[in-house]
């Protein structure tokens, strides 16, 4: 039976995600060269090779991705089984590592982070933005928050937040030299502002009014891949932006941006923090769950 032991397995999992042996050797408190002395032997049990070694760069081999990805994991949990016991007698520690939009982000941080941090100073949040649908699991995440229908159906998912209504607004600055459009079809003959998800594809704008559906291939001259960065162009006047109208609520109350086919912006599921099923959750992301749980089932604000 071919083993490895837990140390070389952490110094593995250092150097992949260092990309680097000194960095990794920093990090763990040895030398690069016990190190790679190390990761030497390990490749010699394993018969086979996990890193593509060069003077400036350190790659995973396709095996190497392999062990990583079932390895990570479990370490992780391993991990967090050791810290929970430990907490049965001290106050909560761990971190969560969380995948999420921009906008889910600042919607935690300002409604549910601030509660929780101040009542668990021990634990440690981090939040990664990204537009991508990342696979939570593989990529080393604790927990992930996405709309609603993009989470997948082996997961724990609570919702949060408002549904999300789209809407097309542009400055007043724009209009004054572009009629404003009636329908969906008069926006072939605007400039339109673009998303870009992370994955390559260009989010479609998809219309919906007492039944009926369009959906519409944006053209423009600016293509994004940040909702902010799009309110601001909309602002400048570049064109129309196709973005959550929680987003620009304000602008719109302000004058500064204009609500263009209000009666055409589609509705879609809120939010949600979704985690696996199929594993026992760090105890951090446990009480992380239920403060997003225990704030969601607040009534909203009065108007």
């Amino acid at each position: 039976m071919i083993r490895a032991d837990l140390p070389e397995l952490t110094a593995f999992i250092a150097i992949a995600e260092n990309h680097s042996f000194t960095g990794a050797a920093r990090l763990l408190g040895v030398s690069p060269s016990a190190l790679s002395h190390a990761m030497r032997n390990l490749e010699a049990r394993l018969e086979m090779r996990l890193f593509n070694r060069t003077t400036r760069s350190v790659a995973l081999t396709e095996a190497g991705e392999q062990l990583l990805k079932g390895v990570r994991p479990l370490l992780h949990e391993l991990a967090e089984v050791v810290n929970e016991v430990t907490s049965t007698r001290n106050m909560p520690s761990g971190s969560i590592k969380i995948s999420a939009s921009e906008s889910s982000i600042k919607l935690l941080v300002r409604h549910v982070v601030p509660g929780f941090l101040k009542q668990y100073p021990q634990i440690h949040i981090e939040f990664v933005a990204d537009s991508r649908l990342v696979d939570i699991v593989g990529d080393g995440f604790d927990a992930g928050v996405r709309v609603f229908d993009d989470v997948p159906k082996d997961m724990i998912a609570i919702r949060f937040g408002q549904d999300i209504r789209f809407a097309a607004v542009a400055s007043p600055e724009y209009l004054r030299d572009h009629p404003p459009p009636q329908v969906p079809h008069d926006l072939k003959a605007h400039r339109c502002i673009r998303f870009r998800f992370a994955s390559g594809a260009v989010f479609r704008w998809d219309f919906e009014y007492l039944g009926q559906t369009t959906s519409f291939d944006a053209d423009g001259p600016l293509t994004l891949d940040n909702i902010n960065v799009m309110v601001e162009a909309a602002l400048g006047g570049i064109g129309i932006a196709w973005v959550p109208l929680a987003q620009v609520a304000d602008l719109l109350e302000q004058g500064r941006l204009v609500h263009l086919l209000p009666e055409w912006g589609p509705v879609y599921p809120g939010v949600c923090l979704y985690y696996p099923a199929n594993r026992h959750p760090p105890l951090a992301l446990r009480l992380f769950a239920d403060a997003v749980r225990a704030w969601a089932s607040q009534p909203p604000p009065a108007p």
